[in-house]
């Protein structure tokens, strides 16, 4: 099995940056893909980016491209997400999520296509 672990999250002011973590742990080299999905309340979890282990190749969000950057350290086993100019419209839990040992679609970013969830960190953007 694999486990996810987020750290990181807080509360900023609009226009302000957090970077978060996301330490796996257990069969690591099983992952095909890694990423991030947010759920603000009474909305559905969305994906925000994923990262293509394999590849490299990495997918965003529409409403977060360019503010937004997913990358991974394979040596530490940890996944980032490096936020930039944060909208309250970004206010929401955010879980590290995986596809481990199978293949699939690192994108589209369908919860469906990932098997292994952290339990969130919450991330707060006030105006």
């Amino acid at each position: 099995a694999v486990q996810l672990v987020e750290s990181g999250g807080g509360s900023v002011q609009a226009g302000g940056s957090l970077r978060l973590s996301c330490i796996a742990s257990g069969h690591t080299y099983s992952a095909y893909c890694m990423g991030w999905f947010r759920q603000a309340p009474g909305k559905q979890r969305e994906g925000v980016a994923s990262i293509s282990v394999g590849s490299g190749s990495t997918y965003y969000a529409d409403s977060v491209k360019g503010r937004f950057t997913i990358s991974r350290d394979n040596a530490k086993n940890t996944l980032y997400l490096q936020m930039n100019s944060l909208k309250p419209e970004d206010t929401a839990m955010y879980y590290c999520a995986a596809l481990v040992f199978k293949s699939g679609y690192c994108n589209p970013m369908r919860t469906q296509n990932f098997n292994t969830w952290g339990q969130g960190t919450q991330v707060t953007v006030s105006s």
